[in-house]
C-alpha cells in the first residue's frame, strides 16, 4: 500500500504545476499572438521595450501563468520561481562580459523578459530559464522553445537539483518538456565533458568538478547539454548547480573570490559560444 502510495504522489507532484494553473489561471494569462493579433503581455515590465538586439542583451524565460504586478527576484515560490537572482545576477554578468571583452553590451538596464513563444525573443541569441523543476509551458510555448532554439538560440537552464531523501522529479519534470519540444530520437539529452569547445572558446576552464552548492544538500553538480542535428550546442544544462547565484552575490565581500571567478568564467564561455555557433 506504501508503495502504492509513493507513486501516486510522485505522478501528483509531476502534473501538479500545469494542472493547478490550468484551472486557476485567467484566459488572458497565457499570451498568444495567434489568428493575426498583436502579441501582448497582460504585465508591462514583460516583453522587448525597445530594440536592443544591437548589442548583447541578456534575456530571461517566463514560465506558467502571468500575474501583473507580482513580486520578481528572490525570496519568490512557486509560479514566479522562474525569477530567481533578478536582476542582479544578469547586470552583474553583462558588465564582467563587457569588462573582459571587446563585445558591445548593454549595460544598466534590467534583462527583458519573454515567454517562448514571444516572436521578439528570436532576437536575442542567448536566454536564460532557472527553476524548470515547476515548469510549466503551454503547447504554443513548447512549439516557440523549439523554433527559439533550431533557428540559432542558445538556452542556458539554471538551478535545478534533484537531492537524494529530498526531492526526485525536477529533472524528470524538465525532461518531459524538453521531449515534447523535441520528440525525435536524434535529440537526446547528454552529459558533457571538460573536452567541449563551450569550456574552452574564451577562458580554458580546466574542470568541472565544483563544489556542490551549500543549499542543495551535497547533490553533485551536473554539466549537460542538448544539440541540433549539427552538433551545435543549444542548450546547456546545470544540474544540481546555480551559476547565477554567484554572479548575483559577486559584489557581497563574504562571497569567496574564487567562486564568483569560476561562476563568471562558465557565464562568459557560455555566451561566447552561443555568440560564435
Amino acid at each position: 500500500m506504501m508503495k502504492r502510495f509513493g507513486i501516486l504522489f510522485l505522478i501528483i507532484l509531476l502534473l501538479a504545476p500545469s494542472a493547478f494553473f490550468a484551472a486557476a489561471e485567467k484566459p488572458d494569462a497565457r499570451p498568444n499572438a495567434a489568428n493575426g493579433a498583436t502579441f501582448t503581455y497582460a504585465d508591462p515590465r514583460m516583453g522587448e521595450q525597445k530594440d536592443m538586439s544591437d548589442k548583447f542583451m541578456f534575456a530571461r524565460v517566463h514560465f506558467g501563468p502571468i500575474i501583473p504586478g507580482a513580486y520578481w527576484g528572490d525570496g519568490t515560490r512557486g509560479i514566479n520561481a522562474w525569477s530567481h537572482d533578478y536582476p542582479e545576477a544578469g547586470l552583474h554578468l553583462r558588465k564582467i562580459l563587457g569588462e573582459v571583452s571587446k563585445t558591445p553590451v548593454h549595460q544598466d538596464i534590467n534583462e527583458y523578459v519573454f515567454t517562448f513563444n514571444d516572436p521578439n525573443l528570436c532576437k536575442y541569441p542567448f536566454a536564460y530559464i532557472c527553476e524548470v523543476g515547476g515548469l510549466d509551458l503551454s503547447d504554443a510555448e513548447i512549439k516557440g522553445m523549439r523554433e527559439y532554439l533550431l533557428r540559432g538560440g542558445f538556452l542556458l537552464v539554471d538551478d535545478f537539483r534533484d537531492i537524494p531523501g529530498y526531492s526526485r522529479y525536477e529533472y524528470p519534470v524538465f525532461h518531459e518538456y524538453v521531449k515534447r519540444a523535441f520528440p525525435e530520437e536524434e535529440y537526446r539529452i547528454k552529459p558533457l565533458d571538460i573536452s567541449h569547445p563551450i569550456f574552452n572558446c574564451f577562458f580554458s576552464i580546466k574542470t568541472l568538478d565544483v563544489p556542490p552548492m551549500s543549499n542543495y544538500r551535497g547533490a553533485k553538480p551536473q554539466f549537460l547539454g542538448l544539440e541540433d542535428k549539427h552538433g551545435r550546442l543549444m542548450m546547456m544544462i546545470n544540474y544540481n548547480y546555480d551559476v547565477s547565484d554567484f554572479w548575483q552575490w559577486s559584489n557581497d565581500p563574504f562571497q569567496p573570490i574564487e567562486d564568483s571567478n569560476t561562476a563568471y568564467k562558465f557565464g562568459v564561455n557560455y555566451i561566447f559560444y552561443a555568440m560564435t555557433h
